[in-house]
């Protein structure tokens, strides 16, 4: 009578399939990262002569959104507010922060009759720095650059 012999046992353990999920996960949040938009979505107002604002993109930074349709939107939490919450809200928001900076991100098609109405509740929270988000408008000789280059060439 011939015994069996069972196979001998593999103690190691295979991380090929678990570092393959991991680059993938890996690769998925490279590409989603620069998508995330910090509060709601809204058309800025194109200006010519913008200053660059980096403080504005911080984890922490106080920003209210208005949306076309008169909607107002706080972060951090990007939680929609009342406009008779808002000074209440900020204040809260700047308790043991250096810089009181709030930043408003007002949708192009947006009533200014929205902005000065956060505006004036942002004074009366105390707020003397305000900054308003826009997007840099390209300048005539970026423009002019570019209309000159051949398509496919190399900048």
């Amino acid at each position: 009578m011939h015994k069996m012999k069972a196979p001998h046992v593999v103690n190691d353990i295979n991380v090929t399939p678990m570092v393959d999920v991991m680059l993938v996960l890996l690769i998925i949040f490279m590409v989603i990262t620069p998508m995330l938009n910090k509060g709601v979505a809204v058309d800025k107002v194109k200006t010519k002569n913008a200053i660059a604002m980096q403080a504005a993109d911080k984890e922490d930074a106080i920003l209210i959104a208005i949306t076309r349709n008169g909607q107002f939107w706080l972060s951090p939490g990007n939680n929609q507010i009342r406009i008779e919450d808002i000074a209440e809200k900020v204040r809260d928001l700047q308790t043991n922060k250096l810089d009181k900076t709030v930043y408003i991100r007002a949708d192009a098609r947006s009533k200014y009759e929205a902005v000065e109405d956060v505006v004036d509740n942002l004074r009366a929270a105390g707020v003397d720095q305000i900054g308003l988000i826009t997007e840099q408008q390209p300048s005539e000789n970026q423009n002019q650059n570019q209309q000159k280059k051949p398509a496919g060439a190399a900048d």
